[in-house]
C-alpha cells in the first residue's frame, strides 16, 4: 500500500488571488506547503496539482513535482481526483489531500488521520478536528466547524458555530475541521462521480458531498491546530507562528 500526498492549488481565489505564491517569511506559500508535506514519513511521494502555469513554474523551480489539472474544477478533491487518473495507483493505495493554504501543520497529525483508514478497510475516509477555546475563533466563518456523533463520524460542517446552545449557561464545545483529508483511492473517484449537493453549494463544503451522499467521514482529534492563509492580513500570523515553531521540526 503507498501513500500518496496531493496538494491541490489555484491561482484565482476569490478573497485572495495568487495566494499560493504569496510570499511568507521570503518563500511562497506553496513551497511552505509542500515542505510540510515532506516531513511526513509515510508519504510515498508529494505532487502540487495545479491548472496555473504561473504555480506550475514556481513549484518546479524549488525542484517539487507537480501535475497539471483542468480549471474547471469546483473544489480540490475534484482537481486531485484528475490528477490520480494519470498515475498508476492501486486500488488498495490512500491519496491525503493537503490543502494549499496550509503552510504548517504538524507531521504527526497526518499519522493520526492515516491510522483508522489502515486499521478499518470499512472506513472510506477521514478527516481531523480540533477543539476551539476563542470564541472569536468559534465564529469566524473561515473557520470550519464539524459536529460528530459517538463514534467519532462527521454529522454535519458549518461555516457558523455548530451546535447551537440554547441555554446560554451550558459549558459550549465546538470543534474546528482542519482541511486535510485521507480517501482510500477507490473512494475518491466516487466522491469526484456524485454531482454537487445544495449544502454543499450552499456552504461552499467540499466534504458536505459526501455526507449528502450517504457516506460517512471519521474525524480524528488533533492536539495542534493547523496555520490557515485565507486572507493577506493571515500571512503576518503565519510567519509569527513559523518562526516560533519551526526550529523544532525535525
Amino acid at each position: 500500500m503507498k501513500i500518496i500526498a496531493f496538494i491541490p492549488a489555484r491561482y484565482d481565489s476569490t478573497r485572495f488571488p495568487g495566494k499560493p505564491l504569496a510570499l511568507i517569511s521570503g518563500n511562497p506559500m506553496i513551497q511552505h506547503v509542500y515542505k510540510s508535506a515532506l516531513l511526513c514519513h509515510e508519504f510515498s511521494d508529494v505532487f502540487v496539482t495545479t491548472d496555473d502555469e504561473r504555480i506550475l513554474n514556481c513549484v518546479r523551480e524549488f525542484g517539487g513535482k507537480t501535475i497539471i489539472t483542468a480549471k474547471n474544477h469546483t473544489s480540490g478533491t475534484d482537481r486531485i481526483a484528475e490528477a490520480v487518473q494519470k498515475m498508476s495507483l492501486d486500488k488498495d493505495d490512500l491519496v491525503v489531500n493537503i490543502q494549499g493554504d496550509q503552510p504548517y501543520f504538524e507531521p504527526s497529525s497526518i499519522t493520526q488521520m492515516i491510522t483508522p483508514l489502515m486499521e478499518d478497510s470499512g472506513i472510506q475516509m477521514s478527516s481531523l478536528k480540533y477543539r476551539l477555546t476563542d470564541e472569536k475563533e468559534v465564529k469566524n466563518t473561515n473557520n470550519v466547524k464539524v459536529v460528530t456523533d459517538k463514534e467519532g463520524f462527521a454529522l454535519f460542517f458549518s461555516r457558523y458555530p455548530i451546535p447551537f446552545y440554547r441555554n446560554p449557561k451550558s459549558v459550549k464545545i465546538h470543534y474546528k475541521h482542519l482541511g486535510l483529508y485521507a480517501y482510500r483511492h477507490d473512494f475518491l473517484h466516487r466522491f469526484a462521480g456524485f454531482p454537487v449537493g445544495q449544502l454543499e453549494s450552499a456552504e461552499k463544503l467540499e466534504q458536505l458531498r459526501v455526507l449528502e451522499n450517504g457516506f460517512r467521514i471519521k474525524m480524528e482529534d488533533s492536539p495542534s491546530d493547523s496555520v490557515e492563509v485565507d486572507t493577506p492580513e493571515d500571512i503576518k500570523k503565519v510567519e509569527e507562528m513559523i518562526a516560533r515553531l519551526s526550529p523544532n521540526r525535525t
